[in-house]
């Protein structure tokens, strides 16, 4: 009889925790985009005061990410989170961030995530979150990413990892900026 009552109640107690894990999505409150004032201060240990030099050494990234995916012939549309990181690869530079800015599939700016430059220090990286109940995006959004130096100093790595999933079916894919060069006429 108390091997009964004991499985019983394991039983009971599983079939909570399920329910409670199957809740929890809904019960918890969304993710959402971070702000300016939210990167500073989630950051703050990986930032360092800007630099008094001139910032001779400067560049661009461009970064493709997807807030949406249209699947099973445009039927369904599958959300992701966004979480874009920018990393300083030197080892004894800072980087200075000028502009973090995310634009939509028609290349409308949706945000800005730097109020001023910031500057990072040697191997550290800051991120910006964009939730997956964020989908002003849509499915051709992109970051822009200006930095600069005082000198030589190591390329950053730029590169978003989108997080969703659709059904019972779970989706995770990175995708890596690519630097902005001017081609055309020599």
């Amino acid at each position: 009889m108390t091997v009964k009552r004991a499985m019983c109640h394991i039983l009971t107690r599983g079939l909570f925790l399920a329910i409670l894990g199957g809740l929890a999505p809904i019960l918890a409150p969304p993710a959402s985009a971070q702000t300016a004032a939210g990167i500073e201060q989630a950051f703050a240990g990986s930032l360092t005061t800007m630099p008094s030099e001139n910032l001779d050494v400067s560049g661009a990234f461009y970064v493709p990410v997807y807030s949406s995916v249209s699947m099973s012939q445009g039927k369904l549309r599958a959300d992701f989170s966004v979480t874009l990181s920018v990393h300083n690869a030197s080892e004894t530079r800072p980087l200075v961030l000028k502009r973090i800015a995310y634009f939509d599939t028609g290349g409308k700016l949706v945000e800005s995530y730097l109020k001023a430059p910031v500057a990072l220090k040697p191997f550290s990286t800051i991120e910006v979150f964009v939730g997956a109940v964020d989908v002003r995006g849509g499915t051709g959004a992109n970051f822009a990413v200006d930095w600069a130096a005082t000198g030589e100093i190591a390329e950053p790595v730029v590169e978003a990892l989108m997080i969703g999933s659709l059904g019972s079916g779970h989706y995770a894919f990175i995708s890596q900026g690519r630097p902005l060069k001017m081609v055309g006429k020599n």
